[in-house]
């Protein structure tokens, strides 16, 4: 019995000293299955935190630049230079995409001609010059009610020879010579003259067209570049950020103000006899100076470069010869002194003048260091602009040589 009982009780605890041990190394591969886990989930950790580290430093090296300006200032078609010019352009889906904005500001033009025609046959001394044949007044009509749609109609080829008619009447002529006067949008006489082709079942806008196209910037967009390459030591790399220029965009802009390296503000040299789009009764220059002595007066900006586009010079000097520039009242103590180009340039430089006597009437004391440049630019010309932007980056490598003691 005695050894029966003793078998037993060796039998139970053999059985519970298996059953320690399995429990044993049951837990002992638990904790390295955790073990390798955890190592796992550390050098994750490790990795995304070098890749931050990686992120930052390269953060530090791409400067940033603010495109401000009024609503049609231009800043927008330089934007998409810079696309076109120092990044890979626009794809061909990118350039379809811009087939309705291109009809639609061909919609949006004709209606405003026709309009406008209709107002000044009832409002002007002369009404005989701005009444419509009785054949294109039944087309402007049909025109003027597509123009009012929230969505326009694909453009088809009859209806461009429709378009056509209409922009050959002697009445929309007499009111687009008046253009200056009407909301008319800069590629008005660019899409009439390109209607035919604009009009093709398989019209795919080209670079130009895109360069054009008129849609009003709202919110923020951005890109990086380099006016030299990427790769190359003798460029730097830019973040360019482009917003709204009309008033009701503007509280948009505060949360880029900060880290700004410099702002690049564009001013349409040519719109000083015209108004607001937004605001009928003011004029774009006066709109102009008055944000451009705002933006110089930014605490953000202390330390920040401006360079100043004198914009859109291609339309100024055409527009010179035939309309004063005392038109404007910043400008009304301007006295011409010649004719033809030297005119022109005499006009231009009263005007850089101005703008030069703002920037320095506006900058304190704490602020005199900070680099200030004039650039004559015109938005469509890409050797221009494409000058313009490397003139713009060497001006910015020296201060930034300066600053860290090497100049």
């Amino acid at each position: 019995m005695e050894t029966s009982s003793h078998c037993r009780c060796s039998s139970i605890s053999r059985l519970s000293m298996l059953c320690h041990i399995q429990i044993m190394g049951l837990l002992c591969s638990r904790e390295q299955y955790y073990n390798k886990e955890d190592g796992e989930e550390n050098l994750q950790a490790a990795e995304i935190e070098r890749q931050i580290e990686r992120e930052t430093k390269a953060e530090r090296h791409i400067q940033k630049l603010l495109l401000l300006g009024a609503g049609e200032s231009g800043k927008s078609t330089i934007f998409k230079q810079i696309k076109l010019l120092f990044q890979t352009g626009f794809q061909e889906t990118e350039l379809k995409s811009y087939v309705p904005v291109i009809h639609s500001n061909v919609f949006q033009t004709i209606k405003l001609l026709h309009d406008a025609s209709n107002e000044m046959v009832q409002n002007e001394a002369e009404p005989s010059k701005y009444a419509l044949s009785a054949e294109c007044k039944e087309i402007g009509n049909k025109l003027s009610e597509i123009g009012t749609k929230f969505e326009s109609p694909h453009l088809t080829e009859e209806l461009a020879l429709e378009i056509e008619t209409l922009w050959k009447d002697p009445a929309i002529q007499e009111a687009y010579a008046r253009g200056n006067e009407l909301q008319l949008p800069d590629c008005a006489l660019y899409f009439m003259e390109n209607l035919q082709r604009l009009a093709k079942a398989d019209y795919v806008p080209t670079k130009e067209d895109v360069l054009y196209a008129r849609v009003q910037t709202t919110g923020v967009v951005e890109i990086q570049f380099s006016p030299v390459g990427e790769n190359k030591r003798s460029g730097e790399v830019y973040r360019i950020y482009d917003v709204g220029g009309q008033k009701n965009e503007r509280r948009k802009w505060i949360h880029l103000f900060e880290g700004v390296t410099a702002v690049i503000f564009c001013a349409a040299i040519s719109e000083y006899d015209q108004t607001l789009c937004e605001e009928e009764n003011s004029n774009r220059m006066m709109e102009t100076k008055e944000l451009f002595e705002w933006i110089l007066k930014q605490p953000y900006f202390e330390k920040t470069s401006f360079m100043l586009f004198l914009n859109k010079f291609d339309l100024f000097e055409k527009k010179v010869p035939k309309v004063p520039l005392s038109a404007c009242e910043w400008f009304k103590e301007y006295q011409p002194v010649s004719t033809g180009k030297q005119e022109v340039e005499h006009a231009y430089e009263f005007v850089k003048k101005k703008f030069e006597e703002l920037y320095y009437q506006s900058t304190g004391p704490d602020r005199v260091d900070r680099v200030f440049k004039i650039y004559r630019t015109t938005a469509l010309d890409p050797k221009l602009v494409k000058k313009t932007f490397k003139l713009v980056d060497e001006t910015l490598r020296r201060r930034n040589l300066f600053e860290a003691g090497m100049l």
